[in-house]
């Protein structure tokens, strides 16, 4: 009888783990490349992570303006809201900080953290999710990482992007420093939207409303603006911290006062009917879909115009003008005629929004 010795080690092949998120999946190994050519390829394949490198190589004849690069993190609970899920902000809210210094958006990257026990299908909507709002935004995803941690060591999923994009030659420079006496303030829609209907999908207050998250890329929409207003001085969006924080924010980077007129300010009626059952104050309520908009008085009606004939700015309107009386501060009119000044948010209205 002859006994056939193997060669070397056999090891049993690995079970097929298709259902759920486990430490193996961040091994390297077979497990690793499975979910990646599953779920991640599957949504993202372009030229550029084709490539399969440990880096994206880029096209230099394409890179002509001035470089601009911002980098987010995302943790909201629950992963998945009315409007939105947490693969739609990580894009949005990455294409909307580069697209705020007047940059085109052009490439992201994004790494994930995994825990053991996360649903593949859940992942799957999730990256799937991303892709189609990097194909809405015109920008490709190049890179990306892959992290698994042990069940309770994180909360499902975490993703960190980061973002590139390009100012064009001819334009000016659009920053929080820039804000300029006698300048209009313009707020491309109305507040809350996405504070509100993350705190919906959570579990810890039983309520019910109709309200969807405002989560969107507003690169086209910064675009058509900045055609008919060249000379825009401030782009920001009011995520965390609301309009009062980022108003605040860049009365205190230009040194001015920002005056606006409650009244102007649109929030929806569902809304309203929270903040007034919780307590909570509009004005400092995350949103991911709206920008500030800081305008030369001469260009203020084009640029509202512009705004308001695009789909994620029909509610735009001019809530105030930027004045010198007290440098660094915010102060609202209210409906009655008085004043009141806006300071920042202290401490943390809704944690875990974005």
């Amino acid at each position: 009888m002859v006994t056939h010795i193997p060669e070397g080690p056999v090891c049993p092949i690995p079970l097929s783990h298709n259902d759920t998120i486990i430490l193996g999946h961040g091994s390297g190994g077979k497990l690793t490349h499975d979910l990646i050519k599953s779920v991640f390829q599957k949504h993202f394949s372009n030229p550029f992570l084709d490539q399969g490198d440990d880096a994206a190589r880029m096209d230099s004849s394409l890179l002509q303006g001035t470089p601009v690069i911002s980098t987010d993190a995302h943790v909201v609970n629950p992963l998945f809201f009315p409007g939105g899920d947490i693969g739609r902000l990580a894009v949005c809210g990455t294409v909307n900080d580069v697209s705020m210094l007047g940059a085109v958006p052009k490439y992201l990257t994004a790494s994930f953290i995994l825990e053991e026990g996360l649903s593949i299908i859940d992942l799957d909507k999730v990256v799937h999710s991303m892709a189609v709002a990097a194909m809405e935004a015109g920008v490709f995803i190049v890179a990306g990482d892959t992290k698994v941690v042990e069940k309770g060591k994180a909360d499902k999923l975490y993703i960190s992007t980061a973002g590139f994009g390009l100012i064009p030659m001819n334009r000016g420079v659009i920053s929080g420093s820039n804000a300029r006496l006698g300048d209009k303030v313009i707020l491309s829609g109305s507040l809350g939207d996405h504070g509100i209907a993350v705190l919906s999908a959570r579990n810890e207050l039983s309520f019910e409303t109709s309200i969807n998250s405002d989560v969107a890329p507003l690169n086209s929409l910064v675009e058509q603006m900045l055609k008919k207003a060249p000379h825009t001085h401030v782009l920001r969006d009011p995520t965390r911290g609301g309009l009062a924080t980022t108003l605040n924010e860049i009365a205190r980077q230009s040194q001015v006062s920002i005056l606006i007129n409650e009244s102007m300010i649109p929030v929806k009626q569902a809304v309203k009917a929270v903040c007034e059952m919780l307590g909570f104050d509009p004005l400092y309520l995350a949103n991911e879909g709206k920008f500030i908009a800081i305008v030369p008085p001469d260009e203020a009606e084009f640029a509202l115009a512009a705004i308001q004939n695009h789909p994620y700015g029909k509610d735009a309107v001019i809530i105030g003008s930027v004045e010198g009386m007290d440098p660094g501060s915010v102060i609202m009119i209210t409906p009655y005629g008085s004043s009141r000044i806006l300071t920042m948010l202290a401490g943390e209205i809704l944690p875990r929004i974005c």
